[in-house]
C-alpha cells in the first residue's frame, strides 16, 4: 500500500515555513529553512536557520526533540543537506535519529544538493513526500536561487510612480527635493522590502538631486549592515552626503573615473569604499546631429555591478533609481522582479518625462503578478523570468 501524507501536512508546513521566514536578514548567503518534528500529533522540535548559529535547522529541531525524534515526521521548506559544509550531512543525522517522515516543500536549488539528500533519505528506508506549499517556498528562497546558480543577485526594480507613469512630481518642497509620491504604508512596506534584502542600489543622480540615507529603518535585527550602493560613473558623489556622512563600511561606490581622482582618498578615509570599474564600461556612440555630454556617454555596465556583488555574497539587491537608471536596468536586461508602486495622483508633466516606452513595454510581460494595497496607494508585483530556470 502507498505511503499517505498525513492529512495535517498543510498546517505542519505552513509552522515550517513561519520559522523559516524568522531567518530573513539573518541567514544570508545561506538560504532561509524552518524545520519542525512532530511526532503523535504534536510539536516536539523545530528551529530555523541563521548563518552565525552555523547549525541548520533540522540539527536545531533534532536537539530540541532528543528522543521524541525516533519514529517523528519532518516537515521542512527546503530539501535536507546531503553534503559536508560548515556542518556535516542533515540527512545523515536525520537517518541516526531515526525520523521515519520527511514532508519537504522543495528541492534545494543548489547543485551540490538538488534531490541527492532526498534519494539518500529515501535508501535508508525513509518516506520523503515533496511540493506541499512549494510555491510559498520557492519565492521565499528565490534569492538564493538565483545567487547559487549564476553567482550573481536576484534584482527586484521598485519605483513609485503616479497614475501617468511619473517618478518626480513637478514642485519641490520646503528644503529644495522633490516630494514623496506615496504614502507612509506604501513607505513603510518599502523599508521591508529593504530588510529583507542584503543590498540596495540607486544611481548618482538620486543622489545629488534628494540626498537619501538608503537604510533599512524598521528596526529588525539583521546579520549583516544593508550595504549601499551608488553608481557613480565620474565620482561624484558629494563628501557632506548623508551616505557618506553615515558611511560605517556599508556604503560602496560603483565608478568609471580613474582612480588618481583626488575624491576617492577623501571617500575612503570617510568610510566609503570605492571599486573602479574602468575595463567594464561600455562608450555610446554620439548620435549625429546631437549634443551629448561625457556623463550620458560612459555608463558602468550593470552586469558587471551585479557579479562584483555575488562575489561579495550579495544575494539580493533592491534597486531604487530615478527614471534613467529605471529604464537603464529594463534594457539591460538584469531585473528579475518588479515592485511598482503607485499613487493616486497625476504629475501632469510633459510626456517625454514619463518612462521611455521601451520599458513599459518590458513591463507588459510580467508573469505572476500580484497587486496588494497600502493605504490609498497600490503595488504591482510580477516577474520579468522565471528565477529557477537561470
Amino acid at each position: 500500500m502507498p505511503a499517505q501524507l498525513p492529512p495535517d501536512a498543510e498546517k505542519w508546513m505552513a509552522r515550517a515555513l513561519a520559522r523559516a521566514r524568522r531567518g530573513e536578514a539573518l541567514a544570508s548567503p545561506n538560504p532561509m529553512v524552518g524545520a519542525v518534528l512532530v511526532r503523535n500529533g504534536r510539536a516536539v522540535g523545530e528551529g530555523f536557520h541563521t548563518y552565525d548559529r552555523v547549525r541548520h535547522a533540522e540539527i536545531i529541531a533534532l536537539e530540541a526533540a532528543g528522543s521524541d525524534a525516533r519514529g517523528a515526521t519532518l516537515y521542512i521548506n527546503l530539501e535536507p543537506c546531503c553534503h559536508q559544509g560548515r556542518t556535516g550531512p542533515c540527512t545523515r543525522a536525520l537517518i541516526e535519529a531515526g525520523v521515519t517522515r520527511v514532508v519537504a516543500a522543495m528541492r534545494d536549488p543548489n547543485p551540490a544538493v538538488a534531490g541527492r539528500g532526498f534519494r539518500q533519505l529515501r535508501a535508508a528506508g525513509i518516506e520523503v513526500f515533496t511540493g506541499i506549499a512549494e510555491a510559498e517556498a520557492r519565492q521565499l528562497n528565490e534569492a538564493f536561487a538565483v545567487w547559487i546558480a549564476s553567482h550573481r543577485p536576484l534584482v527586484t526594480l521598485k519605483s513609485a510612480m503616479t497614475l501617468d507613469s511619473h517618478m518626480v512630481l513637478p514642485h519641490r518642497n520646503r528644503n529644495g527635493r522633490s516630494p514623496w509620491i506615496t504614502s507612509e504604508p506604501a513607505r513603510a512596506e518599502v523599508h521591508r522590502m529593504r530588510h529583507a534584502s542584503d543590498a540596495i542600489l540607486t544611481g548618482i543622480g538620486t543622489v545629488l538631486a534628494d540626498d537619501p540615507l538608503l537604510t533599512d529603518r524598521t528596526g529588525l535585527p539583521r546579520r549583516r549592515p544593508l550595504l549601499r550602493v551608488v553608481l557613480d560613473s565620474h565620482l561624484r558623489l558629494p563628501l557632506r552626503s548623508h551616505l557618506a556622512r553615515t558611511a560605517k563600511g556599508d556604503v560602496l561606490v560603483f565608478t568609471a573615473a580613474r582612480e588618481s581622482t583626488p575624491r576617492a582618498p577623501a571617500l575612503a578615509r570617510a568610510g566609503v569604499e570605492v571599486v573602479t570599474l574602468w575595463q567594464a564600461t561600455r562608450q555610446i556612440k554620439k548620435r549625429r546631429h546631437s549634443e551629448r555630454s561625457e556623463e550620458s556617454l560612459r555608463r558602468l555596465d550593470l552586469r558587471a555591478v551585479l557579479r562584483e556583488l555575488g562575489r561579495r555574497n550579495i544575494l539580493s539587491v533592491l534597486f531604487e533609481p530615478g527614471p534613467t537608471l529605471h529604464q537603464a536596468a529594463l534594457d539591460a536586461g538584469v531585473v528579475d522582479k518588479v515592485r511598482l508602486f503607485y499613487a493616486p495622483v497625476l504629475a501632469g508633466l510633459p510626456a517625454q518625462k514619463q518612462l521611455n516606452a521601451r520599458g513599459d513595454s518590458k513591463l507588459q510581460n510580467l508573469s505572476s503578478l500580484r497587486i496588494e494595497s497600502f493605504g490609498p496607494d497600490f503595488a504591482v508585483e510580477g516577474y520579468l523570468r522565471d528565477v529557477y530556470q537561470r
